[in-house]
């Protein structure tokens, strides 16, 4: 079978496809924003999942660090590598989204599954301009939050340590905000 005959209905369709996306977006643009919390409260309460998993890792700098130290918080747990394009384009959100919300009590962190270990990982996050923790996964961990199917894995964990979501794949950081919020925003 010869693909190329395919090629200009295909190139419609992208045309189609891609006309319809700009046009979307200029439309929107003249809409107000509508906030965060709002999105956040018209999400309802997400549901819980059961306990997360305790662990203790090494960051970049080979200090220990562990689920413990961050009673109290929600975390957004990312399992993550330097390698992985969705991985690195979801970055610059979570950077954001700790600057934004830490002193509500949102903590990330992210677990490189990186094989070359924090010589490849710190530099990398030094150039990203990461402001959260990163430590290096063993696959302890790996096991304990299900075997991870595929990278960028993401968890919600609340403040008494329930998980609360669990995004396998990149999300927009404004769509993944409203869930992370949605978790933030609960009376404790």
């Amino acid at each position: 079978m010869n693909c190329t005959r395919f090629l200009p209905a295909v190139s419609v369709i992208t045309l189609i496809l891609g006309l319809a996306a700009c046009s979307k977006n200029k439309d929107d643009s003249s809409a107000p924003p509508k906030p965060n919390a709002v999105a956040a409260a018209a999400m309802g309460p997400l549901p819980k999942f059961g306990p997360a998993p305790a662990w203790k890792l090494k960051d970049v700098n080979g200090q220990l660090v562990n689920s413990e130290q961050f009673k109290g918080k929600v975390v957004v747990l990312d399992f993550w590598a330097t390698w992985c394009g969705p991985c690195r384009m979801e970055i610059p959100g979570y950077v954001d989204l700790a600057r934004k919300y830490g002193s509500e009590g949102l903590v990330i962190v992210g677990v490189s599954l990186d094989e070359g270990g924090p010589e490849v990982v710190k530099p990398f996050a030094a150039k990203m301009g990461v402001n959260y923790p990163i430590v290096m996964a063993d696959e302890a961990i790996r096991a304990a939050y299900g075997g991870l199917e595929a990278i960028p894995t993401t968890f919600i964990i609340d403040r008494s340590g329930q998980v609360r979501h669990r995004k396998v794949g990149a999300q927009e950081t404004s769509e993944y905000e409203k869930s992370i919020l949605a978790v933030l925003q609960e009376k404790t």
